[in-house]
């Protein structure tokens, strides 16, 4: 069962010092508070709200990248993640962004471009190591389909740019359906 809502102020029983955890949701809780009150024990979670992004707003986002892909004649993998370096996401740990090195050449740039299971931002960054071999720094850049309604809207926003300036015209980024969604949930126009 998952509900939203807010933290209400704890209380502290004085005498044993344990803490009791006020939850107030913004759902009709008594039908859950029936099925669970007689647990002895429960598993909870709690973490800010983030507004889940439309799965529309994933497939849109596939099908205009294979477009652009197409027209530009990169691979769908390096087209994405080429728009992930321009409009990701960096992976923060800590409240640091995550940096790695490898080493400087082609080969690596190229596969770098072209994968799917990590994304990683090139930087200006290059030294040598110890062992003579010139190396790059890379952000390691976190996958869209962790992104919120916000993230994924600058990212689209970002393709639909890309699209424009590979020649695509209106029709061909967005039907009329597409362009009403895009504008209504994302604040993004077309046209």
């Amino acid at each position: 069962m998952k509900f939203t809502g807010r933290l209400k102020q704890p209380v502290v029983d004085f005498v044993t010092g344990s803490l009791t955890m006020l939850f107030e949701p913004a759902e009709d809780f008594r039908q859950a508070y029936e099925e669970l009150k007689n647990c002895e024990k429960l598993c909870l979670e709690i973490k800010p709200y983030r507004r889940k992004r439309s799965l529309d707003a994933n497939a849109y986002y596939w099908v205009l990248l294979t477009k652009l892909a197409k027209i530009i004649k990169i691979s769908n993998a390096e087209a994405h993640n080429m728009l992930l370096c321009g409009y990701g996401q960096a992976e923060i740990f800590e409240g640091k962004a995550v940096y790695l090195t490898i080493p400087d050449t082609e080969e690596a740039e190229k596969r770098v471009k072209n994968a799917t299971d990590y994304h990683l931002q090139p930087t200006s960054q290059v030294r040598e190591g110890n062992d003579g071999v010139m190396y790059r720094t890379y952000k390691l850049l976190r996958g869209s389909h962790t992104y919120s309604t916000e993230e994924m809207a600058r990212l689209i926003g970002g393709l639909v740019e890309c699209c424009k300036d590979a020649g695509m015209n209106d029709a061909e980024i967005a039907s009329p359906d597409e362009k009403r969604i895009l504008k209504e949930r994302y604040s993004i126009e077309i046209g």
